[in-house]
C-alpha cells in the first residue's frame, strides 16, 4: 500500500453508485494502492459491471494519440455519451508517480461533465499498461459510463498487451513513421481493428495509408478487415470517420459473436495475471524466500540443480507457507 485511504463498503459505496465523482477519484487511488478495503469494494460493484464499451488506442510515441483520445471523447459526449478516459502514462524515475502528460494534453475536457480522464502510472509494468488498468476500467464502467477509452504509453512492441483489456483497438501511426511501420506489420499491426494515420496533412500520408491498406489486403480470412482512416487530431479532421469505423467494428463484433469470445478471453487473462501476482506478493511477504532464493540461485552455479529444479523447489516451498 501507499497511503491512500481506506474504502468501505458503506456510505462510500452509496456515494459511487450514485454517480459521485469525487469517489470515482478516491475509489481510483485505493485501486492503484492496494489500499485497505479495495478488494471487498471490487466485489460489491463487480455485478454493476458489463455494461460499458472498452476502446483501446495505442501507437508509437509522438502519433498523437492523446489529442486523438481528446477529440474522441468530445465527439462521444457530443452524442450524449458518458466517456471515462484511463491515460496510462510512464512512470517518473524518480518519484514513481505518473508525468500525467495526457492530463495536460486534455485540459479542454476538464469541464465536460459527460467525460472522466484519470491519468495512471505504469510503475514499471510490462505491455504499457499500469497493472489497476483493468480494475479502474471495471470501476469505470461499474460507476456507469457508456464509453472507456484506454489510451496506453506509446513503447512499440509491448503495446500488443492493450488488445487484451479493449473489445475495439485503435492503433495510430504518423507519416513519418516510415520503416518503424514494417517493423510493426507482424506485431503491432496485428491487434488493430481501425487504424488511424494522424497527421494526415504531412508529406507521406496518403502513400503510408495506401502501403497499410496493401498489408491488410495480404492477411488471410474472411473476417474483419480493418479500415484506414485519415485524421488531423489537432484540427478534430477524421474524428466522425473513426466513429464510425469503431461503430462497424462493434456491430460486426456483436453479429459474429466475437465480442463475448473477446470478453471472455479478457476474463482468462485476467485471472492468469492475477495468478502470477499473488505468487509474487506471496513471496515478497514470506521471510525465508529471500534466503532460500539465494540458495537455490548457489545451487545453480554451483551445478547441482538446474533453473528448472531450483524454480519448481522454490514454488513448492511458498506454496507450503500459510
Amino acid at each position: 500500500m501507499r497511503g491512500a485511504a481506506a474504502v468501505t463498503t458503506g456510505e462510500f459505496l452509496e456515494r459511487f453508485l450514485a454517480g459521485d465523482r469525487l469517489a470515482l477519484a478516491r475509489a481510483i487511488s485505493a485501486i492503484e494502492d492496494e489500499a485497505a478495503g479495495y478488494r471487498e469494494f471490487l466485489r460489491e460493484i463487480y455485478p454493476r459491471a458489463g455494461n460499458a464499451y472498452f476502446l483501446g488506442i495505442t501507437g508509437p510515441p509522438g502519433a498523437g494519440k492523446s489529442t486523438l483520445v481528446s477529440g474522441l471523447a468530445e465527439k462521444y459526449a457530443a452524442r450524449g455519451l458518458t466517456v471515462g478516459v484511463v491515460a496510462v502514462d510512464p512512470t517518473s524515475p524518480f518519484t514513481g508517480g505518473a508525468l500525467l502528460g495526457d492530463r495536460i494534453r486534455m485540459q479542454d475536457l476538464a469541464g465536460n461533465e459527460q467525460v472522466f480522464i484519470r491519468s495512471m502510472a505504469t510503475r514499471g509494468s510490462l505491455g504499457g499498461l499500469a497493472k489497476a488498468t483493468g480494475e479502474v476500467a471495471l470501476a469505470m464502467d461499474a460507476f456507469g459510463f457508456d464509453l472507456v477509452l484506454i489510451e496506453t504509453v506509446g513503447v512499440g512492441q509491448s503495446e500488443l498487451d492493450v488488445a487484451s483489456s479493449a473489445d475495439t483497438t485503435i492503433v495510430v501511426v504518423v507519416p513519418e513513421s516510415g520503416d518503424a511501420v514494417q517493423a510493426m506489420k507482424a506485431g503491432l499491426m496485428e491487434i488493430a481493428d481501425v487504424l488511424v494515420v494522424n497527421k494526415a496533412d504531412r508529406e507521406g500520408a496518403d502513400l503510408m495509408a495506401k502501403e497499410l491498406q496493401v498489408t491488410l489486403e495480404l492477411k488471410p480470412g474472411d473476417g474483419w478487415r480493418p479500415p484506414v482512416v485519415m485524421s488531423v487530431a489537432t484540427e478534430g479532421r477524421g474524428a466522425d470517420e473513426i466513429v464510425a469505423a469503431v461503430t462497424a467494428h462493434r456491430d460486426y463484433l456483436e453479429e459474429s459473436g466475437e465480442l463475448a469470445a473477446r470478453r471472455r478471453a479478457r476474463v482468462r487473462r485476467q485471472l492468469e495475471e492475477l495468478l502470477t501476482y499473488e505468487f509474487r506478493r506471496r513471496c515478497a511477504a514470506t521471510p525465508e524466500y529471500e534466503g532460500l532464493l539465494e540458495t537455490l540461485i548457489a545451487e545453480v552455479q554451483a551445478g547441482r540443480l538446474t533453473p528448472y529444479e531450483a524454480s519448481a523447489r522454490l514454488f513448492e516451498n511458498i506454496l507450503r507457507e500459510p
